[in-house]
């Protein structure tokens, strides 16, 4: 048993050399995912006040907590930026110095975007009160809705990934498509009075384009029209542009970085777009045919289904 246990090691050990690109050993520099998520909720406090503490958060006391939460930000998240820059060709004497300090510059100024994530997001909050009946308060929609969770986290992490920092936006944004099912990547650019309703299954590529009071529903795909050639479309447009005003429902999927979807227009749900949509343009599916069984009429069919849903 002990000699097969030791071939095993070997044979596990063995394939560490072999598939190296799957391999990190003896280096520093990887990064501390479960550290990245304590930041960002102490990021949501400081947009928050008040919403994500565990007590009554007092006027008196405001400034010294939100000092306290950018130090912890500062500390823990210059250290992550370090990490992620730490690959940088520099030399030994100077690398970690030279690193540290570009990761303190970029934690100050990613800080110095927290009253413009705020204000975007205010706008958020808002879309999704107006555009919503079921919402009966804003708080209800700050505590309670994936989608701005989704988008609160996305914002975060377009900041970071306008300053360049990398890895770190994308393991933020998978943190919450993890927690909520929609998937934004953090290259996408996103207008003011954003409003993602139920959310499950949206997926918003990285070089999309989204105007201001756009509102998409549930398994919406703004995506590309082909990744076949793979790293060559680095850096290209991919993924679509929507106006402003633009409303998508649910199903729906928008390929192509030359597809853009006019200021106003309406999209209906499950339909299928490669091509550009007109200003004010109402797109929708033709509704399928039904059909029913011989000898039940359309209404019998219905109040059949309904009953058995009901019992």
């Amino acid at each position: 048993m002990k000699r097969n246990t030791e071939q095993l090691v070997d044979a596990i050990l063995e394939s560490y050399e072999q598939y190296d690109t799957i391999t990190r050993l003896d280096e520093d520099n990887i990064l501390n995912k479960e550290i990245l998520i304590e930041v960002v909720e102490k990021i949501r406090q400081l947009l928050f006040p008040g919403f994500f503490d565990p007590n009554r958060v007092r006027t008196e006391y405001v400034k010294f907590l939100v000092g306290e939460r950018m130090e912890f930000i500062q500390y823990h998240l210059r250290k992550q930026v370090a990490k992620a820059l730490g690959n940088r060709d520099l030399c030994e004497e100077c690398r970690r110095s030279v690193i540290m300090k570009q990761a303190e510059d970029l934690v100050y100024e990613f800080i110095s975007k927290i009253p413009k994530l705020r204000e975007y997001l205010s706008t958020d909050i808002e879309a999704a009160y107006n555009g919503d009946p079921a919402a009966y308060s804003t708080d209800e929609i700050i505590f309670c809705y994936p989608g701005v969770f989704a988008v609160t986290v996305y914002r975060i992490a377009h900041e970071l990934w306008l300053l360049k920092v990398p890895m770190i936006p994308r393991i933020i944004t998978e943190y919450a498509h993890s927690v909520t099912g929609i998937d934004i990547h953090p290259g996408a650019t996103i207008g003011k009075h954003f409003f993602i309703d139920h959310g499950t299954g949206i997926v918003i590529g990285e070089t999309t384009l989204i105007g201001d009071n756009v509102k998409i529903y549930q398994g919406v795909t703004l995506g590309a029209l082909s990744t076949r050639k793979g790293q060559q479309l680095k850096g290209v447009k991919r993924h679509p542009t929507i106006g402003d005003n633009v409303t998508i429902y649910s199903g729906t999927t928008v390929l192509g970085g030359d597809t853009v979807i006019g200021n106003g227009a309406t999209i209906g749900g499950n339909a299928f777009i490669v091509s550009s949509i007109a200003e004010g343009m109402k797109v929708s599916v033709k509704n399928p045919e039904l059909q029913f069984s011989e000898g039940t009429s359309a209404s019998e069919l219905v109040q059949d289904e309904f009953w058995d849903w009901v019992i």
